[in-house]
Order: C-alpha cells, then structure tokens, then sequence
C-alpha cells in the first residue's frame, strides 16, 4: 500500500492559482503512475490529470492549458500547480497511484487514493 496525504487547497479567486501536493510513502515511488481526480459537490469524481513514471502527462480538455502535473522522485511527491482557476474547478481533489506506471484516466486503474484536499473558487 502506499499512503498519500494531499494539501494545499483553500480558497481563492478566480483567475488565482493554487499548488497541489502529494507526498507518498511506501513502495517505489519512481515506478508509478500518478493521478489528481477531482470531485464537486452532487457530481461524479472526475479525471483531472496523469504522468507516467517516464515524466509523459495527460490532461483533461477541462484543465488542458491551465493545470500542470510533475513530480519529484527525490520527495517522494506529486503536484498538481493549477493556474486561471475557475469556479468549475470548485472540488475536493484527490491524488492517486498507479502502480502499473502507465498513465490512466479511470479511476479503478488505481490502486493507492489520498482523503483529498478541498479547493474552492469564488467568482
């Protein structure tokens, strides 16, 4: 298993940004894939953005342009920087693993969830 603890969220206007973290503890953390999903309030949870453990990512359309996803394999860390925040964007976002190592957008491709990190956008 692999635990993961996301922060960073809060509450910010729109067209702010906001930098996402996600340490990981556990197996081998160069070797897998990683996700951000999001989730607002009386909606599904949704695909946000991936990269693989080569460094290749991938992006929703809703955030393409916008959100960027990188990690650093000496910290152990994922992180999601999201800039021209809209209130859209308003959800509790979770970060995941994969340990396959390829980039996913399902959800059920991934076996390790962090408890999320609530991000909020006022117009």
């Amino acid at each position: 298993q692999v635990q993961l603890v996301e922060s960073g969220g809060g509450l910010v206007q729109a067209g702010g940004s906001l930098r996402l973290s996600c340490p990981a503890s556990g197996r081998t953390f160069s070797n897998y894939a990683m996700g951000w999903f999001r989730q607002a309030p009386g909606k599904e949870r949704e695909f946000v953005a991936t990269i693989a453990w080569t460094g290749y990512t991938y992006y929703a359309d809703s955030v393409k342009g916008r959100f960027t996803i990188s990690r650093d394999n000496a910290k152990n860390t994922v992180y999601l920087q999201m800039n021209s925040l809209k209130p859209e964007d308003t959800a509790v976002y979770s970060c995941a693993a994969r340990l396959d190592g390829a980039v996913a957008t399902l959800q059920k491709h991934y076996d390790d969830w962090g408890q999320g990190t609530q991000v909020t956008v006022s117009s």
